[in-house]
Parts: structure tokens; C-alpha cells; sequence
């Protein structure tokens, strides 16, 4: 059965043969909007509390180097009070090991010290840093 809203007597009985479109152009325009204004939503960074993290079980690597950096700005390897120049040494002789640094640093060190760490050891080759926290209490 064919609608004939408004038509006259001589196109009585033929079924309309255009399509409404403009319904769809709408649906589609809104979509158009709303996307382009959460898109820029998705790329905003949230503030977060790195230190208290979930505990994973540690992957077994033949050499870790465990540095301790103290909020003073003190740095500890494997235990033993270390410069930043040994330390650059230091993770120069051992590249060829592939060892992995695992750094602890405290809560309250400021972030310019770690980043300063992160790129001596990038410069001395360093490919794995591993970030110790402490297990988050329920």
C-alpha cells in the first residue's frame, strides 16, 4: 500500500518515488558535533599518585642494579653510597651485561632529581628501569 499525502487526482494510485533525506542529515550532523567535542576529552592527562601501587611479581633478570635515591638527593648502589659520576661509570661498564636498574626513590624526592637519574642512565645505555614501590594496605 503506497502513501498519497496531499497529492492530486491525477497521481492518485503511484507511489511516491523520493526518499525524505533530511532526517539522516540531521541524525548525522548532531553525531558530527558531539564527536568533535569529547574528542579533545580523551587527551587530558589525570593526576595520579605513582607511589602506592598494586605489587607485581618481579620478572628474573641475570644483573639488577638496585638504586636507592633519597629525598636529600643521596644516591645508593646495591647498598653503598655512590656520586653521580661513578654511577654514569658504573652503568657504562655494565651496558654489556644488559642489567636492569631498579629505582627506589622516596615519596618526598623531588621529580627534577629522578628525571636527572633517568637521563644519566639513558646516556649510559641503560634500556630497562624498573620503578620499586611499596604494596598498597587494605
Amino acid at each position: 500500500m503506497a502513501f498519497n499525502g496531499f497529492s492530486t487526482s491525477s497521481q492518485l494510485g503511484q507511489p511516491m518515488a523520493e526518499i525524505n533525506t533530511t532526517p539522516l542529515v540531521d541524525v548525522m550532523l548532531v553525531l558530527l558535533v558531539v564527536f568533535l567535542i569529547t574528542a579533545p576529552l580523551f587527551q587530558q592527562a589525570i593526576g595520579i599518585d605513582l607511589p602506592r601501587t598494586v605489587a607485581t611479581q618481579a620478572t628474573a633478570h641475570p644483573q639488577v642494579l638496585q638504586l636507592t635515591l633519597a629525598r636529600d638527593g643521596s644516591l645508593h648502589l646495591d647498598g653503598q653510597g655512590i656520586s653521580q659520576q661513578a654511577l654514569a661509570q658504573r652503568l657504562q661498564a655494565d651496558r654489556a651485561a644488559k642489567a636492569e636498574l631498579q629505582l627506589q626513590a622516596d615519596q618526598a624526592t623531588p621529580y627534577q632529581a629522578i628525571a636527572a637519574v633517568m637521563a644519566l642512565a639513558q646516556q649510559a645505555g641503560v634500556n630497562r628501569i624498573t620503578f620499586v614501590t611499596q604494596p598498597q594496605t587494605h
